[in-house]
């Protein structure tokens, strides 16, 4: 890399922007022995059969668990979990929750049941025995008050509705305080990488490869990297997570998700909802980071999601069965009968435009990446797919919402026209 790396963002940001000239192909560390001493806390509150539920009901009713309304700790985020990450929750979850020090209690509000983002199979992640079925996390902000209740699905013609999975849990986050970033004029640059023009991000990629930049002959085709901040400026604690960094040998594509949270967060509030959905992956569902490795506000900040380095090829556990090789970019919020801002969209062609280029992928293209197994494609087919694609593209899921997913095609245009294209 070139030396005004470590002069201009330090030596946590020249570590996080490493290319990946060498890297390991396995996971490797050992993991923090101060897992829990960490910032923010999890409730995790078993649900109760709701009475009038049990097999004495008429045949047909839905089976129901829940929990009634109660006083709790503060929170910000919810979600349910179950024992089983491999079965599924074929029903609705609602939640109401009470703002803090108040008496407002919000109307019902729908928790998405079917949350694909999952590590693949076969995989030292998958196969550490830790991970739990779950439902996308939901933004609610500060509360202290909640009621719940998850019901499964009416059964079209057999005599018993599916039952719900066993084990299941109520998580209640709180991200906790973002932590001091330092002095003032310290903290207006720490956490972030800045931003580099077209010329100095293909200097920069040129360099890397061994090459010198006034004599190329050609330029590569990579957008301008864009501003990100790190897991630091956000506020991650690196205690909470696992240290083993997972990495695989290229990037060949991108998967766009949205992280179906709701969109009732302002854009000073997205750090938070990153450590809330970051503490849910890994406290509640038992992932060992989180799952994203990048995420995307509405007002179009880029943010470092899993650990290992941006500019590396990081394991995600974005998209079951496509983890390998690819690399998966939420944006906050939940888009299927919205529309996601136009500053989000723009964000996703400027980081793919940077990222992809790093590893000569056109973002107008398509490419081929072997499934690893899931609900569309079986266990080691190689699937062709566009290297930027929604999450549904190798995943039978709605995510990332009917209305991003239409966007992915001016993404795309942008992505491409960035890299030069």
């Amino acid at each position: 890399m070139r030396g005004f790396l470590a002069s201009s963002i330090g030596v946590t940001c020249a570590a996080a922007l490493a290319l990946p000239l060498t890297l390991p192909t396995a996971s490797h560390a050992a993991p923090s022995p101060t897992r829990e001493a960490v910032p923010g806390s999890t409730q995790s509150l078993p649900l109760e059969s709701s009475p009038g539920s049990t097999s004495t009901r008429a045949a047909g009713a839905p089976q129901e668990q829940g929990l009634a309304r109660r006083d709790v700790r503060p929170f910000s985020l919810v979600g349910v979990v179950w024992d089983d990450p491999d079965a599924h929750l074929d029903g609705h979850v609602q939640v109401r929750t009470r703002t803090t020090d108040t008496t407002r209690w919000s109307t019902w509000q729908d928790v998405e049941t079917h949350n694909d983002d999952a590590p693949d199979l076969d995989t030292p992640e998958r196969a550490a025995g830790s991970l739990r079925g779950s439902t996308a996390p939901l933004w609610v902000g500060d509360s202290d008050g909640v009621e719940v209740r998850v019901k499964s699905d009416e059964p079209e013609r057999a005599a018993q509705p599916s039952p719900l999975p066993k084990g299941l849990r109520l998580e209640l986050v709180d991200p906790g305080e973002e932590p001091p970033q330092g002095s003032r004029a310290e903290g207006a640059n720490a956490g972030v990488i800045p931003a580099l023009d077209k010329k100095q991000t293909e200097d920069e990629l040129i360099e890397a490869r061994g090459g010198k930049p006034a004599a190329a002959e050609s330029r590569p085709f990579i957008g301008p990297r864009p501003r990100i901040i790190t897991r630091k400026g956000w506020g991650a604690n690196e205690k909470l997570r696992e240290r083993k960094l997972g990495y695989t040998k290229t990037v060949k594509a991108a998967f766009v998700h949205h992280s179906a949270s709701g969109n009732n967060y302002r854009c000073s509030q997205a750090p938070s909802v990153i450590r809330s959905i970051y503490r849910y992956h890994v406290k509640s569902s038992g992932w060992r980071d989180i799952g994203y490795n990048f995420l995307v506000d509405k007002c179009g900040n880029i943010y470092e999601g899993r650990a290992g380095g941006v500019a590396k090829p990081v394991m995600g556990a974005h998209t079951l069965g496509f983890n390998t090789n690819s690399t998966g970019i939420a944006v906050l919020g939940t888009y299927g009968s919205s529309n996601p801002p136009s500053a989000a969209v723009r964000a996703i062609a400027r980081l793919t435009a940077w990222k992809l280029g790093l590893y000569g992928a056109n973002p107008r293209g398509s490419t081929y990446l072997k499934s690893g197994g899931g609900n569309l494609y079986r266990k080691g087919k190689n699937v062709r797919l566009k290297v930027i694609s929604g999450h549904r593209d190798g995943f039978a899921t709605e995510c990332p919402g009917r209305r991003l997913y239409n966007k992915l095609g001016s993404a795309r245009s942008s992505s491409a026209h960035l890299q030069g294209r």
